[in-house]
Parts: C-alpha cells; structure tokens; sequence
C-alpha cells in the first residue's frame, strides 16, 4: 500500500513576504526600485529617452523577481558566480589520493 499525499502547488506561499518575495527577491527588487527613485530625483530632464533610462533599473529588478519558470534556477546560477568571485577559488580535490601532501592531522 501507497502512501501518496498529494501537495498543493501553493504550499510555500504562506512562507514569502506577501505571499510573493523571499528576501532576496525583495532586497533585489527595493534596490532597483530605490536607484530607479534617485535617478529620478536627481536628473531633471524628463525627455522619453531619459525617462526610459532612469527607470530601467526598477524594470529588470521587477523582471528578476516575476515569478517565471525555471527563476531559482537562475537565481541559483547567479548566485553561484557572484559566490565563485567572492569567496575562496582554492578547491581541494577529496577522492583517492586525499592524504598525499597533508599530514595525519590536516584530515
């Protein structure tokens, strides 16, 4: 016998803020939001060109955040690349030879 549970598809909604962002979604978001609102301040012309300049940062931050197939797999990439130039590159490699070149006690 089968214990088959069927799950709805929106269990982890209760779980973001609003019901829609998690905090990097929301960090993302208020910060394109945020430089889209300085530009705005501080540029005073106002011709389409600019317009459309100055509130593109609000517009790919609010696309990176829809909710669209197959987004945390691009979030997961992105945030694999900002961590691989950030963080440590020297990797060791533990398959067969893991003891050659490390004393007993660097296990």
């Amino acid at each position: 016998m089968q214990n088959n549970y069927l799950i709805p598809a929106n269990t982890k909604k209760s779980q973001l803020i609003a019901g829609f962002f998690t905090k990097t979604d929301l960090a993302i978001f208020l910060i394109g939001c945020a430089v889209s609102l300085v530009m705005l301040l501080l540029f005073g012309s106002f011709s389409l060109g600019y317009l459309i300049l100055m509130i593109l940062p609000a517009l790919i931050s609010a696309f990176l955040v829809m909710p669209v197939p197959h987004y945390h797999n691009v979030l997961q990439l992105l945030t694999n690349i900002v961590n691989f130039y950030l963080n440590r590159r020297t990797y060791y490699w533990k398959g067969w030879c893991i003891y050659e070149g490390f004393d007993s006690n660097d296990k």
